[in-house]
């Protein structure tokens, strides 16, 4: 897990070079969250991107593709190669993913807050059907500030979502800065508790806790909701980029790039030594 996440973080900066630009922190939090879901957790078939019983993954701050899509291509859903277009004229591979052209996406995002309501249709869908799949959806934290968050979290547990599983990326930061001075989030497990959830909280960027608190989720069609908030650092792995709000978007050229690189090769450093 800690090896596919390096990777992943690694492909965030090839990529954004590529594009000019990139979403490198936001990709960042988010390392070990797609490492485990992709590499451990979530049932799905590369060479059957339409499988009806697969699990289905709602990439909600959707401006993280950047991360997602190298795993995809790493687990066989496309080339590898594929990503040598990125964000190129004609490239099926945007700064937020679609649905219509990338084998494997569940949903095309945009506009942010909208994936939890989609994953609460998609859970509803699967119990109506009679599948056996589950719906995982990550959201970014400072999502939390949109009403419609809330609308679905009230659902998900009035109609008792068991196989419905929210991810709280809790990186503390959001395009205006900090997330909870542009508007407080916590006590995030009380408040979905108060709709009827199960919750758990987990370090982030441990990957053995993270595949611990995966494996122990239940997995009842008739149950509660299961909410994982993941403490995360944005822009983890990169010194500069650690806890930095300017660097929500990005562009990484000259020596930057290579020490970054470097940086990341290396490998994670314990976090006291950047604060």
């Amino acid at each position: 897990m800690a090896d596919r996440a390096k990777f992943i973080r690694l492909e965030t900066v090839r990529l954004s070079r590529i594009a000019g630009a990139g979403h490198y922190t936001s990709s960042f939090s988010a390392a070990e969250l797609f490492a485990a879901l992709y590499y451990g957790v979530l049932n799905y078939r590369p060479g059957e991107p339409g499988w009806a019983d697969r699990d289905r993954f709602v990439l909600s701050k959707g401006h993280a593709a950047i991360g997602l899509y190298p795993v995809l291509a790493d687990v066989g859903f496309f080339a590898p190669s594929a990503l040598d277009t990125y964000t190129r004229l004609g490239s099926p591979f945007g700064d937020h993913p679609d649905m219509k052209k990338i084998p494997g996406i569940d949903f095309s995002s945009g506009s942010l807050g909208h994936g939890l309501s989609i994953a609460v249709g998609m859970a509803l869908g699967g119990r109506v059907g009679g599948r056996p799949y589950r719906t995982f959806c990550m959201l970014g934290d400072g999502e939390l500030h949109e009403g419609q968050v809330w609308e679905a979290a009230n659902a998900a547990g009035h109609y008792r979502l068991g196989r419905l599983v929210a991810i709280v990326d809790r990186n503390k930061l959001c395009i205006d800065g900090f997330t909870d001075d542009v508007m407080s989030v916590e006590p995030i497990e009380d408040r979905f508790r108060a709709f009827g959830w199960e919750t758990h909280r987990v370090d982030g960027h441990d990957p053995d806790a993270v595949l611990d608190v995966f494996d122990a989720l239940p997995d009842a069609q008739d149950g509660p909701p299961q909410l994982i908030v993941a403490d995360t650092v944005k822009g983890r792995g990169v010194r500069l980029m650690e806890y930095n709000p300017d660097w929500h978007v990005g562009n990484l050229v000259g020596a930057d790039y290579d020490n970054v690189i470097a940086e990341l090769q290396a490998g994670l450093r314990p976090l006291e030594a950047a604060q």
